[in-house]
């Protein structure tokens, strides 16, 4: 007995040093990624200033703001990877036993620390030869952002044996990593078995690898970027260096340094009470009639959709102001998180869509005509939506809410105008050619700035830190994913698979109709597993010049795209989007299920009003 409490204290021991490092190194790289952020946000509004205000570019503000890009990528995948909130799918782990579970847990880290061991050496490969080049506007070794690179990877790789020991039991320890060191010695061995098999290893590494890690709860991004290391170094003569130049072209792209600012954006209007104006003024609007508060609901998430990068930051955002008076007024819970999921599907293509921002990024399609195209989609989602409310409400006792008199009317709307404004100002700026989604990302931080300080006078100071941290930490989730997805992109196309693709795409049947129908199937199916932005890094180069061959115009496509991803993220029973409704709402998914059927219903039916009346996409192009 003296012996076991002796070997138990010992454990105890060891996991309290474990967590004492987790937490010192945690906090300065979370201190780091704070000050990278609001590097990033100085660098670009001045640039802002000196070519809007004072006509003067700073030539060199692109440069640095592209290096900051990648240390905050890798910085914030980092924190990420440490507080286990990289993008992952939970729903079959979710009903296996509680053993099993910490046990897949255990494994996933694992997977993901067998990715990290493997790459790290080619990313030192990589950052030692880019140090050979010059950036030509600061005229600085290139190495001072390349080398990000490894240090992320490496981080990441402390961080994954820490947390392993941290949340891990010894046995499952020694199982998961056994059984992740049998797995790629298989492989391995497998080796000469596999270069015969040419275009079969595609389906081996990219169907299955992926989907068996996916299913079991690696994370997405360490899913493809294992397959893809593992089809370029067992079946091609590719460096392996490579994969690591496209994972950093994919993080290191300017049009996604967008996606942190707006991330930050959405946190500051939720902070500053932006949020709550908005649906304040829709609430005085519709709030009395039958069903109003859904009405109000639907608005609400069309409003402040999209500027956040989560949308169930978007859904925490509007949520909590009206369920509790939606309740009051009889309505259920199930029916609340099911209308909540489904509008989180209906406005996917509200800009300034994280999604549509990506689409540009790795297709080249203009983001302000994808801005400009992606009102009206959502907007015929949302009167669809709005059909089903009418319905259902209809027979329903008339409210006994009072209706707002025009005086009330008119005060919530000068409270809510500054909000109002915000988005109206990012789209207009971006359509118009004004600014860049960028450039206007960094104005609209300082915009809610200074209207929570002065108008709201709404600003926790003390909130701050912890939300450029946050910022970073989903910024570094989704850019990761984006570099996986890019890499894997990269190995499909050099495979000829795009080459296969497009011919069994143009032979389909029905021409450009036969076409839509196949992507609105496999993107919901795809949607319904994965997030939207790998499907796109992944997909998009591929389905887009095929879209052009057979005529469908590309703004058009990317909104049926958009659109049947968000209906399979927020479709039972896989999607992820779905059961993040139900968290925001404290509803638990059985009890939701049942409400979902109508607002899907309807979803279907918006997602082929716009694949074929493409004017709704394009009419204002």
């Amino acid at each position: 007995m003296y012996a076991a409490s002796t070997c138990q204290a010992g454990s105890a021991g060891k996991r309290g040093l474990v967590a004492g490092c987790d937490r010192a190194l945690g906090r300065l790289i979370e201190a780091v990624c704070a000050v990278l952020v609001l590097a990033e946000i100085a660098v670009l509004f001045s640039g802002v200033v000196a070519r809007y205000a004072f006509h003067n570019p700073l030539v060199w503000s692109d440069e640095l703001a592209g290096m900051l890009f990648l240390w905050l990528s890798m910085l914030g995948s980092v924190v990420a990877l440490r507080r286990g909130e990289h993008m992952r799918m939970t729903v079959v782990i979710a009903r296996v036993s509680p053993g099993a579970r910490a046990l897949l847990d255990v494994m996933a880290i694992g997977v993901s620390i067998a990715f990290l061991a493997l790459i790290l050496p080619h990313a030192f490969e990589y950052a030692a030869e880019d140090a050979m080049v010059s950036t030509p506007a600061l005229d600085i070794s290139s190495a001072w952002g390349s080398s990000a690179l490894p240090v992320g990877f490496g981080l990441m790789l402390l961080f994954g044996l820490l947390r392993l020991v941290a949340v891990g039991r010894p046995r499952d320890i020694a199982a998961a990593l056994a059984a992740v060191a049998t797995a790629v010695l298989l492989f391995w061995l497998a080796q000469p078995l596999l270069a015969p098999l040419g275009k079969f290893n595609l389906v081996i590494f990219f169907v299955g690898v992926v989907s068996v890690n996916v299913f079991l709860g690696v994370p997405i991004a360490f899913s493809f970027a294992l397959s893809t290391f593992g089809y370029l170094a067992l079946t091609t003569q590719t460096p392996l260096l490579v994969m690591v130049g496209r994972m950093n072209e994919g993080m290191s792209s300017l049009i996604l340094l967008a996606v942190p600012m707006f991330v930050l954006l959405g946190q500051l209007m939720e902070m500053t009470g932006m949020a709550r104006a908005m649906v304040g003024f829709l609430a005085s609007l519709l709030g009395h009639v039958r069903g109003g508060l859904s009405y109000v609901l639907i608005g609400s998430m069309y409003l402040v959709s999209g500027i956040s990068g989560s949308k169930v930051a978007d859904m925490a955002a509007v949520a909590p102001a009206l369920f509790p008076e939606m309740k009051q007024r009889g309505a259920k819970p199930g029916d609340l998180a099911a209308l909540l999921s489904c509008t989180g599907a209906q406005t996917e293509t509200i800009p300034p869509s994280i999604v549509l921002i990506t689409i540009g990024s790795v297709t080249g399609v203009s983001i302000a005509a994808l801005f400009t195209g992606g009102m009206l989609p959502g907007a015929a989602l949302g009167l669809t939506l709005g059909l089903i409310v009418w319905a259902r409400s209809r027979h329903q006792a008339p409210s006994q809410a009072r209706r707002a008199s025009s005086g009330e009317i008119g005060r919530s709307l000068l409270k809510a105008s500054p909000a109002l404004v915000l988005p109206v100002l990012i789209r207009a700026a971006v359509v118009e050619g004004v600014a860049t989604a960028t450039e206007v990302s960094t104005i609209g931080i300082v915009y809610s700035v200074l209207t929570g300080l002065l108008f709201y006078r709404c600003f926790d100071w003390k909130r701050l830190p912890a939300m450029l941290v946050e910022t970073a930490a989903l910024s570094g989730a989704i850019l990761f994913i984006v570099g996986a997805a890019t890499s894997m992109a990269w190995g499909l196309t050099q495979s000829g698979f795009s080459r296969d693709l497009a011919a069994w795409m143009a032979a389909l049947p029905g021409g450009a109709n036969g076409f839509l129908l196949v992507s609105i199937g496999v993107f919901v199916l795809l949607g319904s597993v994965l997030e939207g932005i790998p499907v796109i890094v992944l997909f998009g180069p591929l389905l887009f010049p095929i879209a052009r061959q057979m005529g469908v115009n590309e703004v058009h496509y990317a909104m049926v795209v958009v659109l049947s991803m968000g209906l399979g993220l927020f479709a039972p029973p896989f999607g992820v989007g779905y059961y993040g409704a139900c968290a925001i709402s404290k509803v638990d998914p059985d009890e939701a299920m049942p409400h979902m059927w109508g607002y899907l219903a309807a979803l279907v039916a918006g997602v082929f009003l716009v694949a074929f009346v493409p004017w709704i996409s394009t009419g204002f192009l």
